[in-house]
């Protein structure tokens, strides 16, 4: 067990669990938001899904959890290599040298992360941790966005994330291995249409909520 423990908190270790964690928050961005746009759909589509969703039960208990540790073990090991990288060398953790030098993605990484924490607190103590006994999640979700300064948080927030994904997403597969020339363009390019998806996808919901209501 020791072994275990001593090559999870090595460097490499770290950049590894922070390229895991990265690739899962993703994913899990995706699913999210393909989730949401069942908005569109009208009250009772998103209700739907939303009530689909709490009938998993333990399993969905389960799925937050996970979440949870995963969550944990990012910000923890994104701190310590944070600091790590500043004591070693001025450059920022797993840079990818380009012809245009660093990105403002790369140099927000530390920012843009406890922006997004910020903003998870903010968004459960509105939706998740309010009296769900007398109003429908879109009722919830609707009367949020009928405030024109959450809306805007809300689009700011999401072009921010936008950006932690963008760097972050193209950071995990090289500390997986993805740093080669013939893949890297690749890479490069998915990471920046996810991204975008994500900025926009998410970022039209309140626009539409506001606009509807």
């Amino acid at each position: 067990m020791n072994w275990l423990i001593q090559t999870l908190w090595s460097s490499i270790g770290k950049k590894l669990m922070m390229a895991l964690t990265g690739l899962a928050f993703t994913v899990f961005l995706m699913a999210h938001l393909a989730g949401n746009l069942t908005i569109y759909g009208g009250r009772e589509a998103f209700n739907a899904y939303a009530e689909k969703l709490h009938s998993l039960g333990p399993l969905l208990t389960v799925f937050e959890l996970g979440l949870l540790l995963f969550a944990g073990v990012h910000i923890i090991t994104g701190i310590f290599l944070f600091f790590q990288n500043r004591q070693a060398r001025p450059s920022g953790y797993l840079r990818y040298e380009s012809s245009g030098g660093r990105t403002l993605s790369s140099r927000t990484m530390p920012y843009t992360g406890l922006i997004i924490l910020g903003f998870v607190v903010f968004h459960l103590i509105n939706f998740s941790f309010v009296d769900k006994a007398d109003r429908t999640i879109f009722q919830i979700v609707s009367s949020a966005f009928a405030n024109p300064v959450y809306v805007a948080i809300y689009i700011v927030v999401m072009i921010v994330v936008a950006l932690h994904v963008r760097h972050g997403l193209w950071s995990a597969f090289q500390t997986l291995g993805g740093n080669h020339p013939k893949y890297m363009p690749a890479i490069m390019m998915l990471s920046i249409v996810i991204g975008l998806i994500v900025a926009i996808g998410f970022g039209l919901l309140p626009i539409y909520l506001a606009l509807s209501v």
